[in-house]
């Protein structure tokens, strides 16, 4: 089955500005037809699309597939895996989405005693907590967002090169879950684990392949970031390896220096989703 897809999409439940009824909307006007809401650390996005297109009755537009993208570390890489059709009610996958939240809170608090400490900047963990949805995933933009708002710096953006980074005297790095775990937790739960925009590491081949032993079975090769030669290098790579390919435009807003809105922009081809499909029942056959 042949559908215009776009797998690797951000809600405010995470660090994306539209919620969910929002991207519904704006796929529908891209002409897209499957699309994988896959916001950090969580899958709390998925019901409120699909109570969404239910009330608008668009069952027969647009499908909607569960994701979710885990933001986890190896050796100081951070290492993104995408996790498709996973069981929501898995007891180990859960325990996963709790600790991501939990390390992801203990971080930003963390950050928040060393601003005041270091820089004189007061901010409250409920000023950062009010902006991302109910329950959702507190990250790097909220804070850098917090900091500006609290007169730190005059813009994100600087807010970002002064204290949201490694080397920030005030920065924590996030104790989050490895790469292998993840992976492996999410295939155990009847999920298709992929490794996201894998250009951003230069290890990926061989991480890649040793990811592979815990269960890891696509390659992201479509992704904004990527070159025409890196597409083909990285759907060549998963041929090889016998890997599916996916693809997305890791939409988090809309692009504000020329209006356009890059959902689902990127050239994925329609076989992708065919391919996905064909995985998630090779995986509930095994």
């Amino acid at each position: 089955m042949r559908k215009k897809s776009d797998l690797h999409i951000h809600t405010h439940f995470s660090d994306g500005v539209f919620s969910p009824e929002k991207i519904v909307d704006t796929a529908l006007d891209v002409g897209l037809e499957v699309i994988a809401i896959t916001d950090h650390d969580n899958i709390l996005a998925y019901d409120a699309a699909q109570k969404y297109i239910q009330s608008k009755q668009l069952q027969d537009k647009i499908e909607i597939i569960r994701g979710i993208e885990v933001n986890t570390l190896h050796k100081n890489y951070e290492v993104h895996i995408l996790g498709y059709f996973t069981d929501p009610k898995n007891s180990d996958f859960l325990e996963l989405i709790k600790n991501q939240q939990q390390a992801r809170v203990k971080q930003t608090k963390e950050i928040i005693t060393l601003l005041a400490k270091k820089e004189g900047i007061k901010i409250k963990f409920e000023d950062i907590k009010k902006l991302v949805a109910e329950g959702g995933s507190i990250g790097r933009p909220h804070i850098a967002r917090a900091i500006t708002n609290a007169g730190g710096t005059n813009n994100i953006m600087d807010a970002y090169a002064k204290y949201i980074h490694d080397d920030s005297p005030v920065y924590v790095q996030r104790k989050t879950v490895t790469p292998f775990d993840a992976v492996e937790i999410i295939y155990d739960a009847g999920g298709i684990p992929v490794i996201a925009h894998p250009h951003d590491l230069d290890i990926a081949e061989s991480l890649i392949k040793e990811l592979m032993t815990y269960g890891l079975r696509g390659i992201e090769a479509y992704h904004r970031k990527h070159s025409p030669a890196c597409v083909e290098y990285f759907s060549s790579m998963a041929e090889e390896l016998g890997l599916i390919v996916t693809g997305g435009s890791d939409f988090h807003t809309p692009n504000i220096m020329n209006g356009q809105i890059i959902l689902g922009k990127n050239f994925i081809p329609e076989w992708v989703y065919e391919k996905l499909l064909e995985e998630k029942k090779r995986i509930d056959m095994a």
